[in-house]
């Protein structure tokens, strides 16, 4: 009993970081990773620099868009979420 008392703050301790802080960052990678995984040609888009444009092609881990000054090619994982989704509800 005395052994449990000792360890008990380290355990209440590691259970708030985990619900937290761990528990809290694997739920937005997850919905990152569907984010990435739901990205259709025709999308508007910003990237996570400030980038806007419009999916115009797009390959397993990169993506091609057209922005006013041409097309660049990047990974889809420098494609902000939070951002398109704002842009997508306009």
């Amino acid at each position: 009993m005395e052994q449990l008392n000792k360890f008990a703050p380290f355990l209440l301790m590691f259970v708030v970081i985990y619900f937290f802080m761990i528990r809290p960052q694997q739920k937005k990678v997850k919905q990152e990773k569907a984010f990435e995984g739901a990205l259709k040609v025709g999308d508007r888009i910003v990237t996570k620099s400030g980038l806007h444009g419009k999916i115009a092609e797009l390959a397993e881990t990169t993506v091609v868009i057209e922005t006013m000054s041409g097309k660049l090619k990047m990974e889809r994982s420098s494609i902000s979420m939070e951002m398109s989704a704002v842009i997508a509800k306009k």
